[in-house]
């Protein structure tokens, strides 16, 4: 249960600071730009993303992380796919709109990147085999966004795409911990 909470509690965070950050950030859109933008080098809040908010997200999931991974190891693997991304993005700031190639750092960011949504999706896929296909769908479709971030031209609907995809790790997560710790 304790594991179910702090998961909706950072999800809830990231949802209030991306509410909050989005506006001070000018011309930033959450249709058309990634989260990662907001925090890009050179934003006005980006040291509070990169420490005040996608630090914190990080640490708290590889709590969780660490705290089912005997009941449910796939649950863990996503938590710290989840985290990966994160403690990634904090650490790797990406280059102004966030593009495929770029900096070392950009290379570092989106390889992080690609942890949380391909470790996040196929780890969705796995958590199916014990709490039904919702999680394969979430999982494809988290596998998806992996694929269409890599392909779509910047402004264009990643930032949502991205956001469905983040609705499907952070609720697959909660879900499954609190499922998991039901059992």
């Amino acid at each position: 249960m304790l594991t179910t909470v702090i998961t909706v509690v950072a999800a809830m965070y990231l949802l209030a600071s991306l509410i909050a950050l989005a506006p001070r950030k000018p011309g930033y859109s959450h249709i058309a730009h990634s989260i990662s933008e907001i925090g890009e080098v050179g934003a006005p809040n980006k040291h509070f993303v990169a420490f005040g908010l996608f630090l914190p997200i990080g640490l708290v999931l590889l709590l969780v992380a660490y705290l089912v991974r005997t009941d449910s190891p796939a649950a863990a693997a996503l938590a710290l796919y989840i985290a990966i991304g994160y403690i990634g993005a904090a650490a790797f700031p990406c280059d102004p709109g966030s593009p495929l190639f770029g900096t070392v750092r950009q290379v570092l960011h989106n390889l992080a990147g690609a942890v949380e949504y391909v470790g996040g999706g196929f780890a969705l896929v796995k958590l199916a085999e014990s709490f039904g296909q919702p999680f394969k769908a979430a999982g494809f479709v988290v596998l998806g966004t992996a694929i269409a971030l890599s392909v779509l031209p910047s402004n264009s609907i990643g930032g949502l795409i991205q956001r469905i995809a983040e609705i499907c790790l952070f609720g697959g997560l909660a879900l499954a911990v609190w499922w998991g710790s039901a059992v």
